[in-house]
């Protein structure tokens, strides 16, 4: 009996020293290891638009200017936009391919505000999506309000986190429109003369 006491007293000892072990003060994480590790990084510089890269951008251009299905001309945008669609989704971009934005559409930190109007021809939720092409930067964030349906016009804003040539993407389900833009704020734009 008093081996047995001995071996049960010998495991409930170690039993006690793992659980210690395990629960006693933690040892400094591995920034690698840490979820929160990039958000305590400094916050990455977005590279500034140059003349090379401008005139280098696969921009979508549009040769022929339409209406979206359905729309009116007043649902158009300003002069010199054109809807670019596949059948399915459409949506209103500059006929050149750029964006070029007013003071009013620029934040303090260089980020831009631009809004898309779509027209949905697929039943579902429009997701947008984007990244930028000539530099490293963080992905555009978009804004797609409730209150549309889910078929027909959907407004929409992005904010673009730098100037450049950006890539976005609308999805609905498996259907999906790609288009390439050249992103320069108004003050910039010697930038992209004679970059076509």
């Amino acid at each position: 009996m008093a081996a047995r006491l001995s071996i049960q007293l010998a495991f409930g000892l170690a039993g006690l020293a793992v659980v210690t072990g395990c629960t006693g003060s933690p040892a400094a994480p591995h920034p690698a290891a840490s979820p929160h590790a990039t958000s305590r990084a400094a916050p990455q510089r977005s590279q500034p638009l140059t003349r090379a890269a401008a005139s280098q951008c696969p921009k979508t251009i549009i040769s022929r200017v339409a209406s979206p299905p359905g729309a009116s001309p007043g649902d158009m945008g300003p002069p010199g936009t054109s809807a670019y669609g596949n059948g399915k989704l459409v949506v209103t971009l500059d006929v050149h391919g750029v964006i070029v934005a007013s003071g009013d559409m620029v934040h303090p930190d260089g980020s831009i505000w631009w809004k898309f109007p779509w027209w949905r021809l697929v039943r579902g939720h429009l997701v947008i999506t984007g990244r930028r092409l000539d530099a490293p930067a963080a992905p555009l964030t978009s804004i797609v309000p409730d209150g549309y349906g889910d078929i027909g016009f959907q407004a929409s804003g992005v904010i673009f986190p730098s100037e450049g040539c950006w890539q976005v993407t609308g999805t609905i389900g498996h259907t999906s429109l790609t288009f390439v833009t050249l992103v320069i704020p108004q003050a910039h734009r010697a930038v992209i003369s004679g970059s076509g």
